[in-house]
């Protein structure tokens, strides 16, 4: 599944409350030197050409810490927006301005990141069928939130969590006695739920494929094996590419003909969006 802000209401509102907690404490005692009737007009704006995502972030953020200030937005979520342009101006009082400053950029900031880079990555295999999967590599506490900022750069979300779909690996392998006893467990603890399995070459894959997985991960396969899985599995199952890709493999590896390929640095490996908030 794709999240979607609807998705994730109730998470939202809980990582906010973390942020503004942790930030604020006791009290902002920097913004007590303002006089507590004062009144600003700010506008944020990007210092990079980035995908927008973290609009109801932001949102949240003032209407946790002072609902009547004004937010009034210029671009939407998931929109290309260039540097030097502003992006929402915030109009209220000085004080909560100045507090929730620095809990909305993150949170703007980071999930721009993310958006971004999984546009520039989408972009580069459009040419192509695959899709570009997230993984579980997330920062603690913010994993629905950077699998939904993936959504904004046209990239896809594997399993959310460990409770959404099979995913087993050489360990549980082991610890299984095989992929085909694996993969019967789990047809047996949860039918109708996906079962995929990382494999590191043809014997594992043809396992794979007699005992009925549902998708076949490609674990650090060449290009040269990845194309000749894509010809050998012929569509009786489908394929993932998975293990150290890069912006400089990523084409060569979607033009195999696999269905899918993850990637742990969409949301592992981004640099914060630079943003600035200036009061008018």
């Amino acid at each position: 599944m794709n999240l979607t802000v609807n998705d994730i209401q109730q998470d939202i509102e809980k990582t906010v409350k973390w942020a503004l907690e942790e930030d604020i404490g006791s009290g902002d005692i920097t913004a007590q030197l303002i006089p507590a009737t004062n009144q600003s007009h700010a506008r944020i704006i990007s210092r990079d050409e980035a995908v927008i995502a973290g609009v109801a972030w932001v949102n949240e953020v003032f209407k946790q810490l002072d609902d009547s200030v004004d937010v009034i937005w210029h671009v939407q979520e998931g929109d290309l927006v260039n540097a030097n342009q502003t992006l929402l101006e915030l109009k209220g009082n000085s004080r909560s301005l100045l507090t929730g400053e620095r809990a909305a950029l993150n949170f703007l900031q980071t999930l721009s990141a993310v958006a971004t880079k999984c546009h520039e990555y989408s972009q580069k295999v459009a040419h192509t069928q695959v899709k570009l999967l997230d993984t579980r590599k997330t920062l603690p506490g913010l994993r629905s939130a950077l699998k939904y900022a993936v959504t904004q750069g046209n990239c896809h979300n594997h399993r959310i969590g460990l409770f959404d779909a099979f995913l087993i690996k050489e360990n549980h392998i082991n610890a299984c006695g095989g992929i085909n006893n694996a993969i019967s467990q789990a047809h047996q603890i949860a039918p109708g739920k996906l079962v995929e399995v990382e494999v590191e070459g043809f014997d594992e894959l043809n396992q794979a494929l007699e005992a009925g997985a549902d998708i076949i991960m490609l674990d650090n396969f060449s290009i040269s094996d990845t194309k000749k899985a894509v010809e050998d599995v012929d569509g009786r199952a489908k394929l993932e590419a998975s293990g150290g890709i890069t912006d400089k493999t990523l084409v060569k590896i979607a033009e195999t003909g696999v269905d899918y390929i993850s990637i742990g640095a969409l949301t592992k490996d981004v640099k914060a969006v630079d943003l600035s908030m200036r009061l008018v």
